[in-house]
């Protein structure tokens, strides 16, 4: 599990973006891979997978608001 905070997330559309703690390239997260509701600057834990549109946050799980 990796840890980073929510950049942005539209519950509208089910798309955002986080950013991880390591400080690596931003991660797009989705509506399906998320487990907790989120907003913006919330700490998150979450894993990756691999898609062919790049790399997507899953199963994201807040961890602070």
């Amino acid at each position: 599990m990796r840890l980073g905070t929510v950049k942005f997330y539209n519950p509208n559309e089910g798309v955002g973006s986080i950013t991880p703690s390591n400080g690596g390239r931003e991660v797009s997260v989705f509506a399906r891979g998320v487990i907790d509701p989120i907003k913006p600057n919330n700490i998150v834990q979450f894993d990756i997978e691999f898609t062919q549109s790049g790399i997507e946050a899953i199963k994201v799980m807040v961890l602070s608001a």
